[in-house]
């Protein structure tokens, strides 16, 4: 099937990670101060949280938000939050990637609009603690947004990839058939999979996730975004 449409994943495709030191810091304080434990107490409490947070994503392919972290952070404690408390350490949880941000990988806007310029374009990505609409923040402070026909983040859905369902929404948006799709992510067990299990073709983007690169199942690979473009005309010819 021809390629009539490119989605892209959004951490470690379009954005690194970076300074995440520096947000998790944020979280520990907020918890610790709102909660009135310690900092150590509110580390601790944190890191039993995100082992949940994974196991979920993994097993059960859906993520948690922001008020997932904080009622099972006040679990792990022992803590009964009265809901004002919460609400203000949700927004501190979601909004912390807004003031510590990932950053764009080298080229991808580039190659945002080398795609946009051919074919519409979609964005495909799951979510955590920082939901989808601080996430699209950054895409809009760092002019991403404007490209992309679709946009689905997986707190918006109800489950992650590789549950079809993401890939299917995102084509229906873009006007096409999901196995028209070329998907272009840095995960094997989600983008990968996933963008296989919709019939779309799947490119394994290895340049902030090497872990991949010599065991994929992935119908292209790309190191860098000048290589995307470069084959970008044949792909979609």
């Amino acid at each position: 099937m021809a390629i009539r449409a490119v989605t892209f994943d959004f951490w470690n495709t379009l954005f690194r990670e970076a300074n995440s030191a520096a947000r998790h810091d944020i979280r520990i304080s907020a918890l610790s101060k709102m909660c009135m434990v310690s900092e150590e107490e509110a580390a601790d409490a944190l890191k039993t949280v995100w082992a949940e947070f994974s196991r979920c994503h993994r097993e059960e392919q859906r993520t948690l938000g922001p008020q997932d972290a904080v009622l099972l952070a006040a679990e792990v404690l022992g803590l009964q939050i009265e809901p004002p408390v919460a609400e203000t350490l949700e927004k501190v949880f979601a909004t912390a990637v807004i003031v510590y941000s990932p950053v764009p990988i080298e080229g991808a806007i580039e190659a945002v609009q080398a795609a946009a310029a051919a074919i519409p374009i979609g964005l495909i990505s799951d979510t955590g603690v920082s939901p989808g609409a601080s996430l699209q923040y950054i895409m809009d402070r760092h002019a991403f947004t404007p490209h992309f026909t679709a946009i689905t983040f997986s707190d918006r859905v109800g489950v992650s990839k590789p549950q079809p369902v993401m890939f299917e929404i995102t084509a229906g948006a873009l006007g096409v058939k999901p196995d028209e799709l070329l998907h272009i992510g840095d995960l094997e067990y989600t983008d990968v999979s996933g963008a296989h299990g919709v019939g779309a073709k799947a490119a394994l983007f290895t340049a902030a996730n090497p872990v991949h690169a010599h065991d994929t199942r992935a119908d292209y690979v790309f190191s860098n975004w000048q290589e995307f473009v470069d084959v970008l005309p044949e792909l979609i010819r």
